[in-house]
């Protein structure tokens, strides 16, 4: 997916996250983000949203100014959805005054840019709708390609370089020799294998006989893999190989989680 695609995507999640969430109780907990209620949720969404739209919109190399524009989102549920949606529209409009190539700060490490903040918001709006799902007890369904985009931003940014430099308690928890994860979306295209080494996590697209293997539809693996579902509630996801790095794995996947 170009970033057109991606954000496409984020207009259609961040849409049906809106009418979700449209004149709910802000009060109400958000199970897979325990220290969150259901407005902190709508806050983070939509003011993430309209600050990466002013970072890349004014081409930003230092981001400051653009999280310092943060503020909050509608303290009345009624006026969510319309809030939500023109944060979308915003991000939306941003990147589509710039191109692949366009220098703009990220923090990966590897001065991905543009490519790099339009997946991260479909990641964003593909996860936190999960998270809304989890609030309001509604099911949630995401199609296969959808989760296979955001898993691979999900994926990357936990082993961009960036992400390792900066959390210190995930990279000493993640060094390896060589030790071995795969993944692989059953019901659409999507296979990585992550290898844990002593200076980075290397991610690779490829399939390998693993230290451990997880494999299944891509929406069940997208939940287990960002901490919304727990391996026990997702039937569907075969395990093969060592349980144990999954689990680490699995334990140490909790970022944005509250």
């Amino acid at each position: 997916m170009d970033s057109q695609a991606y954000l496409s995507g984020v207009v259609e999640q961040t849409a049906t996250f809106a009418d979700w969430v449209d004149g709910a109780d802000g009060s109400a907990r958000v199970p897979t983000c325990p220290e969150w209620t259901l407005t902190e949720l709508v806050d983070h969404v939509g003011s993430t949203q309209r600050e990466i739209a002013k970072l890349v919109g004014e081409r930003m190399m230092d981001p400051g100014p653009a999280f310092a524009s943060y503020t909050p989102g509608p303290t009345d549920p009624a006026a969510w959805r319309d809030w939500l949606n023109e944060s979308a529209a915003a991000a939306q409009r941003a990147f589509a005054s710039v191109t692949e190539q366009t220098p703009v700060w990220d923090p990966s490490g590897g001065d991905a840019g543009v490519q790099f903040w339009s997946r991260r918001l479909f990641g964003e709006a593909c996860v936190h709708r999960a998270d809304a799902a989890s609030a309001l007890g509604t099911t949630y369904e995401l199609q296969p390609e959808y989760a296979v985009g955001a898993i691979e931003d999900w994926l990357d940014t936990m082993t961009s370089q960036g992400y390792w430099e900066h959390r210190p308690g995930f990279a000493d928890a993640m060094r390896g020799n060589g030790e071995t994860l795969h993944f692989h979306a059953t019901d659409a295209t999507g296979e990585w294998v992550a290898r844990r080494e002593q200076d980075r996590v290397a991610l690779e697209r490829t399939h390998l006989k693993a230290d451990v293997a997880v494999r299944g539809p891509a929406a069940d693996l997208l939940l287990v893999l960002s901490r919304r579902r727990p391996l026990a509630e997702a039937p569907q996801l075969e395990v093969h190989g060592d349980r144990a790095l999954l689990d680490l794995w699995i334990d140490h996947m909790d970022w944005v989680t509250g």
